[in-house]
């Protein structure tokens, strides 16, 4: 190997090293508990452009092979650390990042190497490059992990719930009226994600035999409803059962009025009834736990943990979630109705679903309604433990 060559090998190996360092700390990976590599999109134009530069005087051959080497040492990189953080190399995120790299190392060579009789517009272009890759990396990112809504022809999905989502901003009806309400981003999300019918009672709104349940953390309920929701999900039908032992919902209204939302799970007899025992929330001051079910990441704060499970249940996340099987339908459990409190889970940037803290939108989407919550590219979450 020559020297020139040498040199070259250092400088694609130093090129791909900035570009990991750069995804890790403006990309966001290092402050959304992620590994993407597909997060590396937006700024990878800076990092060719830079290389572009270092070997400006440098063979067309040569320059093109030390392209093709750091963007190598790149994908190979990324996707070991994927394994080792992650578990997963996915190869699909390796493989775009790869292929919007070349593109712009092949954009910023030309823009390098152009000798336009105005000696401002190279800098432009470089310029343009950068910002447009920037904003044009965000952009493809966020449609490439945007879920899939279902279809139009799903059934509703029915929502009991005592936490103050419709409506959330005021308590005064004369404000709502005035202003408009506002809805609770969780309630404005799943609504984008198919249709809910958000009922104050199950005593005559049961789901139908197609349809799903999500009950969230509800008012203390009639023994009819509680009957209703039994006979429901033995009779084949789903539902998501938001159970808090020590809500930290933010109440709205003065201690002891009956419109905030409740302190305590008051599911106790239908948990009973289905053999589930939920255990006290955690006092500790550091209650937030990060967990993973099934590949997806939840957000939880003060959860509980469920105590006792029937054989007929499988548990995830030190007990904080269960799914279980009750007669011919199933029951998806979590010990935490703050899961839906929406500075747990929301995007760092709104509308930008590749930026999210957490998958909570998007397993309750796949959980309620068939193919939806499922995006082209998923998250990459750094493994984690339950507190």
């Amino acid at each position: 190997m020559t020297i020139l060559s040498r040199r070259l090998l250092v400088r694609a190996v130093s090129i791909a090293v900035l570009t990991l360092l750069l995804t890790w700390i403006g990309g966001g990976q290092a402050w959304l508990g992620r590994i993407d590599p597909a997060l590396a999109i937006p700024i990878i134009a800076l990092p060719m452009l830079l290389l572009a530069l270092w070997h400006r005087g440098v063979r067309t051959a040569l320059r093109r092979r030390t392209f093709i080497v750091a963007l190598v040492c790149l994908a190979t990189a990324q996707a070991l650390l994927g394994a080792v953080l992650a578990g997963s190399m996915v190869w699909s995120q390796v493989g775009l990042t790869l292929m919007v790299g070349a593109v712009a190392a092949l954009v910023a060579d030309h823009v390098v190497q152009w000798r336009p009789r105005r000696t401002f517009l190279p800098w432009l272009a470089a310029l343009v490059l950068v910002i447009g890759g920037f904003g044009g990396g965000h952009a493809l990112l966020a449609a490439l992990y945007r879920p899939a809504t279902a279809s139009s022809r799903a059934p509703a999905m029915t929502m009991l719930t005592g936490l103050p989502l419709r409506w959330s901003g005021s308590g005064d009806i004369a404000v709502i009226i005035a202003d408009g309400g506002e809805d609770d981003p969780a309630l404005a999300q799943l609504e984008a994600m198919g249709p809910v019918s958000l009922v104050d009672s199950l005593v005559d709104s049961v789901p139908p035999p197609s349809g799903t349940l999500l009950i969230a953390h509800p008012r203390a309920l009639a023994p009819q409803e509680l009957v209703a929701i039994d006979a429901f999900v033995r009779r084949g039908g789903k539902a998501v059962v938001l159970a808090d032992a020590l809500s930290g919902w933010p109440a709205t209204h003065p201690l002891g009025d009956p419109r905030n939302p409740p302190v305590t799970s008051l599911l106790t007899p239908l948990l009973d009834h289905w053999g589930v025992a939920l255990g006290a929330a955690p006092t500790d001051d550091n209650a937030a736990s990060v967990v993973d079910v099934d590949g997806a990441r939840l957000r939880l704060s003060s959860a509980g943990a469920f105590e006792r499970l029937p054989p007929t249940c499988r548990s995830f996340a030190d007990r904080h979630v269960a799914q279980c099987r009750i007669g011919a339908g199933e029951a998806w459990l979590v010990g935490d109705a703050d899961l839906l409190f929406a500075p747990l889970w929301s995007p760092l940037v709104p509308g930008a679903d590749h930026l999210r803290q957490a998958d909570t939108i998007e397993w309750l989407s796949a959980q309620l309604w068939p193919g939806a919550g499922v995006a082209v590219l998923q998250p990459l979450w750094i493994r984690a433990r339950a507190n």
